[in-house]
């Protein structure tokens, strides 16, 4: 993706996004951030997720196909490297092709029956605390650095829908 091309997208989904940040409606703002990641993406499956410290559990927030990652999810992360590294380091993970898909995730036969072959799982991050995640599957088999930095992006537009989530 060119940088025109970026701009050319950011400026077609900057109102939604604007308008979801300063909306009380967290659904709102994620609705928006999937369909502005898209136009780079090309996602086939978004999820974003609250994080709950205490038991080190994430409860799905938004589902961009509820039929299969329904709205209310939960996963249990303690003791998991993917835990680990994203909700406690606040650092990106990235699966690319099935067998990092199946290393990371217990229902990795279910994000592969949807033809998911990559994964880019994004912390988002206020004042040093995880709130959450942004998830972002993929048919692609690599995640390239123009997908990490949408997705980063993604990551600091959920902070305020993740704020009123918790």
């Amino acid at each position: 993706m060119t940088q025109r091309q970026f701009a050319d997208a950011l400026a077609a989904h900057i109102d939604p996004l604007a308008q979801g940040c300063a909306s009380h409606d967290p659904q709102a703002l994620f609705g928006a951030i999937d369909a502005f990641a898209q136009q780079t993406l090309g996602q086939r499956l978004c999820t974003i997720n609250r994080y709950d410290p205490g038991p080190m559990t994430v409860v799905r927030q938004y589902s961009s196909n509820a039929d299969a990652y329904p709205p209310g999810g939960m996963k249990h992360k303690a003791g998991t490297a993917w835990g680990r590294q994203v909700l406690l380091e606040q650092r990106l993970f990235i699966g690319q092709g099935t067998e990092a898909i199946r290393q990371a995730f217990d229902d990795h036969a279910a994000i592969a029956a949807l033809g998911l072959q990559s994964v880019i799982n994004v912390p988002v991050v206020a004042r040093g605390v995880c709130l959450g995640t942004v998830n972002f599957l993929m048919t692609a088999k690599t995640v390239t650095p123009e997908h990490v930095a949408v997705a980063r992006l993604a990551g600091l537009l959920a902070v305020p829908g993740l704020l009123t989530a918790t």
